[in-house]
């Protein structure tokens, strides 16, 4: 085996496993929507969560010191000045947990000089005052002077009736109750936005397998087109998913058409060539005396058949292109300079919109205008007259399609004859050299655009008048 075929046979394995691996795609529509979804509810329900669990803390936290603060306003209603300057109660406070040793609530009114007189539920301790704060207003904080027992304290100087001494009276509750309620609040926000989180997210993806569904039943239907048991997409699916499908069907309608066109193309060359060989045939076996002329007579009649369907061919599969814009005015002007080199002694004169736009390929447009043209020279009296869009408007608006006029001075066509000079192969006049396929090739290329040629008289010139159609291209189109 030699280096080329080795080399071609990796080619060909590396195509093979291409082939094999499939198209190429860019992920799965489901999982981005429902991978988007997620992100997106569990951003908003992160945020909500965070900002309604400060609330309720917020909430929880100002009734617990609503309540130290309710204990200490009871406490400073309470308090008065003893005949030996110390403080005292004139009625208890009503919480039994401030009789419970290490109870977890407790009160303390302090004065410099003077004797700490604290709860039972101290026992042998004591809260600390804050020799800092100066104010009299409750004041709030956290303290861990007890160990393994943080408390919440509020403390508030007060001066008493009948005394000159500041007096610090200071509430305070083991923060355990407080922190076990914030901890079951969040606790509970936890597993509800969880568990809403994953209801929606689930929602979602039903949604989405849902609301794509119908693009399933698009890819089983186009299943059933490639196995040849339908044609066309029939299914009654949702209004957003019309549209595309409508488009495929248009789209099958086109290459249907193409196909059926390409078919009828290669029957009828095939048609066409037939006669010719048979001829060939016939006098090669016979050992014709003339077989050389019947050759070249024969081989012109299928060089003009060859022609002729391979411009048909190449419009067909032109016109399957996204969009073709071709400007008139450049394309007359090219097919004049080309025919001016042919018949020199022929005067042109151009006119009409120059800005004027067709849908139609350059090449095919180049083609029938020059069919066109070039028949005006040979066969008019010696003046050929373009114009492009020579057709009226109508209502002030831009007629659908552009209308270009090919006059001459010649004889023109008889009326009775104007149908069959489209025939292919047809000749008026027999003693100039041509094919007989000009018009027929015009004709043809612009049905392919879904134009149309046309034969009249010309009133200025007294000639031939062809009409020549195509759709236009909006001068305001950008390309």
């Amino acid at each position: 085996m030699t280096d080329a075929q080795v080399g071609s046979d990796s080619a060909a394995d590396i195509v093979s496993d291409e082939a094999a691996a499939g198209p190429v795609h860019s992920g799965s529509l489901s999982r981005r929507m429902i991978l988007i979804a997620t992100v997106w509810i569990s951003v908003l329900l992160l945020g909500g969560g965070i900002a309604l669990d400060r609330t309720l803390s917020s909430i929880i936290t100002n009734n617990f010191d609503e309540q130290l603060e309710y204990v200490q306003t009871a406490m400073v209603a309470s308090a008065e000045i003893g005949p030996d300057g110390e403080v005292f109660f004139n009625r208890p406070l009503g919480d039994q947990r401030f009789l419970e040793p290490n109870s977890g609530f407790y009160w303390q009114i302090s004065g410099e000089g003077h004797e700490d007189f604290p709860s039972r539920s101290l026992w042998d301790r004591a809260l600390k005052f804050p020799e800092n704060h100066q104010d009299t207003e409750p004041h709030i904080y956290d303290s861990d002077q007890f160990e393994g027992e943080e408390l919440r304290i509020i403390e508030r100087a007060v001066f008493l009736p009948g005394s000159d001494t500041r007096w610090w009276v200071m509430v305070a509750q083991d923060r355990a109750e407080l922190d076990k309620q914030l901890s079951q609040l969040r606790s509970t926000l936890t597993k509800s936005f969880a568990l809403l989180a994953l209801g929606l997210i689930v929602l979602a993806a039903l949604q989405t397998l849902y609301g794509l569904w119908p693009l399933r039943r698009v890819r089983q239907a186009i299943v059933q087109m490639r196995t040849g048991r339908q044609n066309r997409v029939t299914e009654t699916l949702p209004l957003e998913v019309m549209p595309m499908v409508d488009e495929l069907n248009a789209l099958l309608a086109h290459n249907e058409k193409q196909a059926e066109e390409a078919r009828r193309h290669a029957g009828n060359l095939a048609h066409a060539l037939k006669t010719p060989l048979t001829v060939v045939m016939n006098a090669a076996t016979a050992k014709a005396d003339d077989l050389s002329d019947t050759v070249i007579r024969e081989a012109a009649v299928m060089r003009r058949q060859v022609d002729h369907h391979l411009a048909r061919a190449r419009a067909v599969g032109r016109r399957g292109q996204a969009l073709s814009v071709a400007s008139v005015w450049e394309s007359v002007e090219a097919v004049e300079r080309a025919v001016t080199q042919l018949y020199p002694h022929v005067r042109f004169d151009l006119d009409g919109n120059k800005k004027a736009r067709v849908a139609a390929e350059r090449q095919d447009l180049d083609e029938m205008l020059g069919n066109l043209i070039e028949n005006a020279a040979k066969y008019g009296g010696g003046s050929v007259f373009v114009t492009v869009d020579a057709a009226e408007k109508t209502g002030g608006e831009e007629p659908k399609m552009v209308e270009i006029w090919v006059e001459d001075d010649g004889r023109g066509i008889p009326e009775e004859e104007r149908q069959r000079i489209f025939a292919r192969g047809a000749r008026l006049d027999t003693g100039k050299p041509g094919t007989g396929l000009g018009l027929a090739i015009v004709r043809d290329v612009a049905e392919i655009y879904d134009g149309g040629v046309s034969l009249d008289e010309s009133e200025d010139l007294g000639g031939l008048l062809v009409r020549l159609q195509l759709p236009r291209v909006p001068e305001e189109m950008e390309i």
